[in-house]
């Protein structure tokens, strides 16, 4: 990683601490808190690019990979009608694995992330990094910096500024747009979770009901009992990580795509080397010119191809972008190519097998091996969502759109690779219901082409955005871009919107009740937000004082009060309205009170010396302090032996007196210091916030369902989550204070 500036251990009195975003960026810029992605930007650590594309191979390729063992039994579900008819869905899986997985996903899509995470909420933060179409905040200087640096780099031309120019401005102005971009990101992520409920459904059971031959079709119950446990199995296996889970998978993903290379390679030599010429795309007009509507309803089958790729996107903070790039390009797309062409070259001889294509073109000694690592991949298939899912509720959270959630990190080398137990379970149960409620997989099918490309025409919106506005890529390039990919997508959006009636509605399901839970969360802390930044206090003595009571002037207690911020923006930038509130009721502060805002940030760890920042609030008479912590997600906040906040509050005082004697002198200085040692001597207090949402008075109907109903039940059944409880706080010196936020 590249030097840069670091976060001053003592920043002066009068200057505000950095924000989140830039505190966060700043500390990724410091020597030895570089991740994977930094490395490989910079064209080193080409041994760990590999081994990442290694394990990648595990986790992001599985779903993907295993699409040919029913693709042409899905698009000829009625047989093949014309000897031709093989080689115009040839032709269409060809060229749509090329354009879609391969040169979209792959080349272009790749590089959006948004520091190192991919997913639709990394598209959407990375158009609000260069556009003022967030609902929350507004774009920092070092954004414009950035990409006025891009631009120099690039030498973007004339017109490619302008026409960016005019479409910031147009996003900005309009408030339709902002919400549009928001709830189409929620949307999009909401399609991928379901995904992850659909990918184990069809991944895991399909083979094992169609294929295990030893149990008769009356005994079908006991087939999707069996996929249950394995379904179970998976998702227990989640808690170890994405690195051991993609290092355990990641051999069983090469056999399989040997086997695949391997055998479509034979097939084409032995059956037909002339179905290669399916790669004229005349194949595909004359497909739809014979077929007319079947043709076009065949589409949803065609479209299978590609499931999976939006997790090479969603996957990629788990490891690296040449990582990906890497492993789709050598392993995955050359082995799906001749996969697919030896099953068109057998089918030229036996069309009536289409509906069991790939297993009967296997030769006849390698079956049974070729069927049990088949089974195997299937259930490494479901790994790609799964993983996906957990990136994606991350992004959400930390975009403010869904509840608090635990996330544990499993590699301390790559900070994207996340384990969240509440939504692994939950994915859990819903597969299951979902196996259960559909026991075949012809409904599974039609579900999940809808929710694969709707994610896929979605992130195609958001990608012109940025090519235009943030790239600033050539007009005619954009153009070209929508009208073969963009068209293509579209093409396959009407086929499977056909099959809505047949299995179709499940992921609109889904995505409808996340995205009501994603959208009240969202919604009303954005309310609490705007409630905090307007209800703050500034810091002097009057403003403070102005809290307590008529005629009663504030009260100085013994000892230290840590009073915890629960992670809100406002102390950064004034008084929390919780601590006026506190003030009102008890007109008392101790002799020295810290306002501490806790951060984790996308680092490993954080330097000790770097870890904690402090400023003065007030005159220095009041001895209050803001505090911003800065911890990594592998920080260990307590020493051997030792209470969590025994570590947490030794820390504070010793950081706090440094910069007391950095930033006071003579008799101030000594009267300062001592007036904390002795606060230290009496005893710390914890004050955490805790707050309740309603709606104002005068609100109408739909603002106290979401408010007071909505919020209200979520906030029931997270709040074990809220507030700093990181540092197992004794109870005996822990006070709660509770406001009640009208919205």
């Amino acid at each position: 990683m590249s030097g840069g500036e670091a976060i001053p251990d003592n920043p002066p009195a009068d200057r505000e601490p950095p924000s989140e975003l830039e505190s966060g960026r700043r500390l990724r810029r410091l020597p030895g808190h570089g991740g994977r992605h930094d490395l490989i930007k910079d064209g080193v650590g080409w041994g760990l690019t590999a081994r990442l594309a290694f394990q990648s191979l595990g986790v992001v390729y599985g779903d993907i990979g295993t699409s040919p063992m029913y693709l042409y039994a899905s698009t000829f579900s009625d047989g093949i009608k014309h000897d031709d008819d093989v080689l115009g869905v040839l032709s269409l899986i060809l060229y749509t694995l090329t354009l879609i997985p391969l040169v979209k996903y792959g080349f272009v899509v790749l590089r959006a992330t948004h520091n190192g995470e991919g997913g639709t909420f990394a598209l959407y933060s990375l158009i609000c990094k260069h556009a003022r179409v967030g609902l929350q905040g507004q774009p920092t200087i070092e954004d414009e910096e950035d990409e006025e640096d891009e631009d120099q780099k690039n030498e973007v031309s004339k017109d490619a500024r302008e026409m960016a120019s005019r479409l910031k401005s147009k996003l900005e102005d309009s408030q339709f747009a902002k919400y549009a971009l928001l709830v189409a990101s929620m949307f999009c992520a909401a399609m991928v979770i379901g995904d992850g409920v659909l990918t184990p459904c069809i991944s895991g059971v399909y083979k094992l009901i169609n294929k295990a031959s030893w149990f008769p079709s009356e005994e079908e119950e006991t087939v999707v009992g069996i996929s249950i446990v394995i379904l179970i199995g998976l998702f227990a296996a989640q808690r170890l990580g994405t690195e051991r889970v993609g290092s355990c998978f990641a051999p069983v993903m090469c056999v399989w795509f040997a086997i695949n290379g391997g055998i479509g390679l034979y097939n084409l030599l032995k059956y037909d080397p002339s179905v290669v010429r399916a790669l004229d795309p005349r194949y595909i007009v004359r497909y739809f010119s014979r077929n007319g509507k079947e043709a076009w309803i065949s589409l949803g089958g065609v479209v299978l191809a590609t499931t999976g790729s939006e997790a090479m996107f969603a996957d990629v903070g788990h490891f690296s972008v040449r990582a990906v790039q890497l492993s789709m390009c050598v392993v995955v797309y050359p082995a799906l190519v001749l996969a697919y062409l030896g099953q068109v070259a057998f089918l030229t001889k036996n069309p009536h097998l289409v509906a069991d294509a790939f297993f009967k073109s296997i030769p006849g000694t390698l079956y049974w091996p070729v069927f049990v690592v088949a089974i195997l991949a299937s259930v490494i298939a479901s790994q790609a969502l799964i993983s996906g899912t957990f990136s994606i509720v991350q992004q959400s959270h930390s975009m403010g759109c869904f509840p608090p959630v635990t996330i544990v990190h499993t590699s301390s080398k790559s900070p994207g690779q996340i384990y969240v137990p509440e939504v692994n379970w939950l994915l859990m149960v819903a597969c299951v219901a979902v196996t259960v409620g559909f026991q075949t997989t012809a409904g599974i099918c039609n579900a999940y082409g809808m929710a694969v490309v709707m994610v896929m025409v979605i992130t195609t919106s958001f990608l012109v955005l940025i090519m235009v506005m943030i790239w600033k890529v050539n007009l005619l390039l954009v153009v070209s871009f929508v009208a073969t990919i963009g068209t293509t997508e579209l093409a396959y959006l009407t086929s499977v919107l056909y099959k809505f009636p047949q299995g179709g509605y499940l992921p609109l399901t889904f995505a409808g009740v996340l995205m009501l839970i994603m959208y009240t969360w969202s919604d009303v802390q954005r309310r609490r937000h705007h409630y905090e930044l307007h209800h703050r206090i500034s810091p002097d003595e009057d403003s403070i004082g102005a809290g307590a009571t008529t005629h009663q002037s504030l009260s100085r207690l013994p000892g230290i009060a840590v009073f915890h911020s629960d992670g809100d923006p406002a102390p950064l930038h004034g008084i929390p309205p919780v601590f006026k509130h506190y003030v009102a009721n008890i007109p008392a502060l101790h002799s020295v009170v810290v306002l501490v805002s806790i951060r984790t940030v996308h680092v490993a760890r954080v330097r000790v010396e770097e870890r904690m920042t402090f400023s003065r609030v007030g005159p220095p008479e009041m001895r209050m302090y803001r505090c911003v912590a800065r911890y990594g997600y592998e920080d260990g906040r307590r020493r051997s032996g030792e209470s969590g906040h025994v570590a947490f509050e030794e820390m504070l005082v010793k950081v706090l007196m440094e910069f007391v004697r950095a930033n006071a002198m003579g008799l101030e200085l000594v009267e300062e210091i001592e007036v904390i040692q002795r606060a230290w001597d009496d005893g710390v207090v914890h004050l955490i916030g805790e707050y309740e949402m309603i709606a104002g008075e005068g609100s109408g109907f739909w603002k106290r369902l979401l408010v007071d109903w909505g919020y209200s039940l979520l906030g029931k059944i997270v709040w074990r989550r809220s507030g700093p409880r990181v540092f197992d706080l004794p109870c005996s010196r822990t006070v709660r204070v509770g406001m009640t936020y009208q919205l």
